[in-house]
């Protein structure tokens, strides 16, 4: 009896740490439930949305046992939309989802280690979006976590079961509990298939999972789809039957949805159709829709991520398309504009537009998926990308003029404000595919919120909540490691404003020497490096390309010479010898050459700190993080020596003694199989 005995207590505790390891997959994200303390909740109202706040209430409160806390709706001037006030006795809020939102407030809160304090919080955007480029099939462009959690490429895919409405209400929580109110179920390569009557019945079944948390449903649509799935013989924006077409068609998705949050469109670029098929303008597009929206108040986020085929320089065709129709959109109408010019890089100084539309309502359009930034693999902290992006002062009114301020619409009145994020989400159990890659997600959707929080404090947050609350032993090392890995990035990647010489199509490995005579030059690397025996960069100052030009003053000035240009964007606007004298001293290439080499001694140093974490962390997530640490260093072990073998052809000096040799050989990397290297 004493060894059967023995026996069930050692496979009760085994069956213990299983369920320990097992429950910690990261599925919870940073909402890890805690023992509840008991509170007494006052609410009047009664409502689907109220009921939610009032069990996340009991569920995870953590503050005073037995708390009286009320939650109050009632118009108050100091409160916008959906903001909320807190105070000891509870949350105040004009609308039932500013209690939602407070309550999460609250927990966050006490879940921080924060005191409660009195506190106003409005949000710096109405609409606070994800888009999702999922196809309709299940797969995800730029998608590294799985397959889509909307959509999927089997019998029966539009039936929704009930595993379906489980994921959907855990992803409209996490959601809601960061402020994020809106999600873009389809990719941006839109199908027109999503606006035939088969597919609006599941988005109806997804918005109604979704509704009590706060998230509209939007969907990304094909300009051509009243001739593709609608009969029609044009998609001609001024065709009065094409408007009615569009008309009707919003008549019976309202009627399926009645808060349908509107339209995303991408048009005119990279093989889309759009209103230029026609001779119409990007404007006479927009306009169309949005006219057939606005009885039902929604909006249309027209991307100006437009380029065609053209000698003129790629980063200045969005700026020259769409200056020219300023103030002939639609108030409904929003710009949805790519942070930088070029294409989601690892740097870019800000797009221009950003700048110059004074009579059109603009949005940022950022990308958390890390399609340039090692994808699912490597630790990359977006929020201090975001964060130099959104302080960025554009000058449209005089110093101060930042992008925050105008996307908010404190420049310029806009009816409607609203910022997107590129989704990182998929069927993978953790989400993201990276556990440290929930923290763009929450990152997001706390800047969607107050887009002048700074990224330490969401780091910190966000450590706070995912893994351990009063442990400075992790989290100050571990948020260092965060802070510091956006910066490391760029460095192992493309120090100094190089950009996009990534392998082609693959946007993962470095590929410097990509050339191919058959693909437009845009497409390709050298295009963008530009090197040579004479130096490296493109020339994007009056004597190049006159990009400068796009950007108001003093900024113009200061890009336009070396000597001002702040050199982390020194080679995205300047092409310049290899012996060009940097501010510290150094000649450009072996300050190219020290870059590199701390990029890579960077992510050493994460391997090094992980380690000597991992008492704080679980052993399923611990192992999971150190594998991709350890893969992350070998492949920014790869971008060095890639980068500076090839450019050391051009620059013929040789690398600094001080810097560790290269370990790959550059013939290899060049001709051996991106699937080959990087698997």
């Amino acid at each position: 009896m004493k060894f059967i005995s023995r026996s069930i207590i050692i496979l009760c505790t085994l069956s213990t740490l299983y369920i320990k390891t097992s429950a910690e997959d990261g599925h919870q994200l940073w909402l890890n439930k805690r023992p509840a303390i008991d509170v007494n909740i006052i609410c009047a109202k009664k409502s689907a949305v109220l009921d939610i706040a009032i069990k996340e209430l009991t569920d995870g409160w953590q503050g005073p046992s037995g708390k009286r806390f009320t939650l109050h709706i009632s118009p108050e001037k100091s409160i916008k939309g959906d903001g909320f006030i807190l105070d000891d006795a509870g949350i105040r809020a004009n609308t039932e989802f500013g209690i939602l939102y407070g309550t999460y407030e609250v927990l966050r809160r006490q879940k921080t280690g924060k005191t409660a304090g009195n506190l106003a919080s409005n949000p710096s955007y109405m609409h606070r979006i994800l888009n999702h480029w999922d196809n309709l099939d299940g797969s995800v462009e730029r998608g590294y976590a799985g397959s889509s959690i909307f959509w999927r490429n089997e019998k029966n895919s539009l039936t929704v079961t009930e595993k379906d409405k489980i994921l959907w209400r855990e992803y409209a929580r996490a959601n809601a509990s960061i402020g994020i109110n809106g999600t873009v179920l389809n990719n941006v390569n839109a199908s027109p298939l999503i606006l035939t009557s088969v597919y609006l019945k599941k988005v109806k079944d997804i918005a109604g999972v979704l509704r009590p948390y706060g998230v509209k449903v939007y969907l990304s649509v094909n300009f051509s789809s009243p001739v593709k799935t609608g009969g029609l013989k044009t998609s001609d924006p001024l065709d009065p039957e094409v408007k009615k077409w569009w008309a009707t068609k919003l008549k019976e998705i309202y009627s399926l949805v009645p808060d349908f949050g509107g339209f995303l469109v991408k048009a005119n670029s990279e093989g889309q159709p759009g209103p230029q098929d026609f001779g119409r303008t990007h404007a006479d597009g927009a306009n169309m829709i949005a006219d057939a929206l606005k009885p039902y108040k929604g909006i249309v986020m027209w991307r100006a991520f437009v380029y065609s085929p053209s000698d003129k320089d790629r980063v200045m065709q969005a700026y020259s398309e769409f200056l020219p129709l300023d103030g002939q959109f639609r108030e409904n109408v929003i710009i949805q504009i790519k942070n930088g010019p070029l294409d989601f890089q690892p740097r870019e100084p800000f797009s221009p537009l950003f700048g110059a539309l004074k009579k059109t309502a603009v949005m940022p359009e950022l990308q958390i998926t890390q399609e340039y930034l090692g994808r699912d693999i490597q630790l990359v902290y977006l929020s201090p990308m975001w964060e130099e992006f959104l302080k960025s002062d554009t000058y449209q009114e005089g110093s101060g003029s930042t992008i925050a301020r105008r996307t908010a619409g404190n420049l310029y009145p806009q009816q409607f404000t609203a910022i997107a994020g590129v989704a990182n989400i998929g069927l993978d159990s953790n989400w993201c595919g990276h556990d440290f890659a929930q923290a763009n997600w929450y990152a997001f959707g706390r800047m969607a919120w107050n887009n002048e929080m700074g990224s330490g404090d969401i780091a910190e947050e966000w450590l706070k909540q995912t893994f351990v609350q009063n442990e400075p032993d992790f989290i100050k090392p571990v948020k260092a490691m965060m802070m510091a890995s956006r910066e490391a990035a760029v460095n192992y990647m493309m120090p100094l404003g190089l950009h996009h010489i990534f392998v082609e199509n693959h946007h993962y490995g470095p590929a410097p020497w990509f050339a191919n005579k058959n693909l437009r030059q845009d497409w390709t690397s050298v295009y963008y490096h530009q090197a040579d025996t004479n130096g490296i960069g493109f020339n994007r100052t009056n004597t190049g390309s006159n990009a400068i030009s796009q950007y108001r003053e003093p900024l113009a000035s200061r890009f336009n010479h070396p000597e001002t240009c702040p050199e982390i964007y020194l080679l995205w606007f300047h092409h310049l010898p290899w012996d060009y004298k940097m501010k510290n001293g150094r000649i450009l290439w072996d300050e190219m050459c020290y870059k590199y080499a701390s990029g890579v001694n960077e992510v050493r140093k994460f391997q090094k700190i992980w380690d000597q974490v991992q008492p704080y962390v679980d052993h399923q997530r611990f192992y999971a993080v150190q594998r991709k640490l350890q893969r992350q260093c070998r492949d920014a072990q790869i971008w060095k020596d890639a980068c500076l073998l090839y450019f050391q052809q051009f620059s013929k000096r040789p690398v600094p003694f001080d810097i560790e040799r290269p370990v790959h050989d550059l013939e290899y990397l060049k001709n051996t199989p991106p699937s080959a290297i990087y698997n």
